[in-house]
C-alpha cells in the first residue's frame, strides 16, 4: 500500500474544487489485497480510522457527522482508533468512553480538548480528569480504562490496523474491501461522494453469488 502523505491532506481539504468527475480505482481509492471481516451483519460497513490528536481527523469530523445522517440505509458507520505507538493512549480512552456508555457525550468534547491543548491528555490521569470534569466518576473511569474488555478491544484494533496497513489517518475502509482518504479522493466533499459510490459497489458485490461448477 502506498504511504499517505499527511501534508497533502490539509491542502486538499482546503481545495474542494479538485473533485473529479469520476472516481478511478488505484487513484481515488484502492482495493485491499486482503479484505477484512466486517462486523455490521447485513449492512455495508463504513469504518473510519482516526486519532484524537490528528488535526485532519478533527477537520473531517463535522462533515462525517452530517454525512452519517443521510448515508445510505444499507450502510453502517463504525470507528476504529489508529494504533501507532503514541496514539494508543487515545485509543484506550475511546474504548473506555464506550465501555462507560459515555461515548456520545465525550467523543466530540475530547476531540476538541485534545486539539485545543496539544500534548495535555497523554496519560491516564489527565484523561481521567477530563472525564471527571464531564461528569464521569473517576473511580469508574479508572476501572474501565484498565479493564480486560477495553484492553482486548484495543488489541483487536491494533490487529485490524496492522492487517489493513493503516499508517495514516483519517482513512476510511468500506466493507473491509475499499480504502480511501480525502487526499486520494480529491478533498473532503468528493470523498464523501465516493463513499456513497463505494457503498453501492460493496452492496453489489455482496449480492453476487459464487459461480456453481
Amino acid at each position: 500500500m502506498k504511504r499517505f502523505i499527511g501534508s497533502c491532506l490539509m491542502t486538499l481539504f482546503l481545495l474542494p474544487g479538485l473533485a473529479h468527475a469520476g472516481f478511478e480505482e488505484g487513484r481515488h481509492y484502492m482495493v485491499l489485497p486482503f479484505p477484512a471481516q466486517v462486523e455490521t451483519g447485513d449492512k455495508v460497513e463504513v469504518r473510519e480510522f482516526f486519532w484524537y490528536g490528528c488535526p485532519h481527523c478533527y477537520v473531517l469530523e463535522p462533515a462525517l457527522v452530517s454525512w452519517k445522517k443521510k448515508m445510505p440505509a444499507n450502510a453502517q458507520f463504525v470507528r476504529t482508533p489508529g494504533t501507532a505507538p503514541r496514539w494508543m493512549i487515545h485509543g484506550q480512552a475511546y474504548y473506555t468512553f464506550e465501555a462507560l456508555g459515555e461515548l456520545e457525550k465525550l467523543h466530540g468534547a475530547f476531540f476538541k480538548a485534545v486539539q485545543e491543548q496539544p500534548g495535555a491528555f497523554n496519560d491516564e490521569n489527565t484523561i481521567a480528569g477530563f472525564a471527571a470534569n464531564h461528569g464521569v466518576d473517576r473511580k469508574k473511569f479508572g476501572e474501565a480504562f484498565n479493564s480486560f474488555g477495553v484492553r482486548l478491544k484495543l488489541e483487536k484494533a491494533k490487529q485490524l490496523n496492522q492487517d489493513l496497513n493503516i499508517n495514516s489517518v483519517p482513512a476510511i475502509v468500506v466493507d473491509g474491501r475499499y480504502l480511501t482518504t480525502a487526499a486520494m479522493a480529491g478533498g473532503e466533499a468528493p470523498m464523501l461522494k465516493l463513499l456513497d459510490e463505494l457503498i453501492g459497489k460493496a452492496a453489489k458485490e455482496r449480492r453476487k453469488k459464487p459461480s456453481k461448477k
